[in-house]
């Protein structure tokens, strides 16, 4: 029961949190999001341009809030997502203690 309130948790997740709106000239890289993508890959403090379906928004990724996953939905411009897409976020490798 611990896990289904964590999990239920973990969608009311601060946007303050999941990072901030950059313009796409400032992305490290580009996705490509199709109607089968289901997750993305990214590294916290990671400039990413999503390109779907001919629109675009880039998004920089957290470092440091404890965010490990959330719905790329919740950030992206209204209407362009059509359907859920969740993004994982890994350490940032600089950050990271061995």
């Amino acid at each position: 029961m611990l896990l289904a309130v964590a999990g239920a948790k973990a969608e009311h997740i601060r946007k303050d949190l999941l990072g901030d709106a950059v313009p796409p000239s400032d992305a490290y890289r580009t996705i490509v999001i199709g109607s089968d993508t289901r997750f993305v890959n990214v590294t916290g403090d990671e400039v990413v341009n999503f390109m779907v379906d001919g629109k675009r928004f880039a998004w920089r990724f957290p470092i440091g809030t404890g965010v490990r996953s959330f719905s790329l939905n919740e950030v992206a411009p209204e209407g362009v997502l059509s359907h859920p897409v969740r993004a994982y976020i890994a350490p940032d490798p600089l950050y990271v203690q061995e």
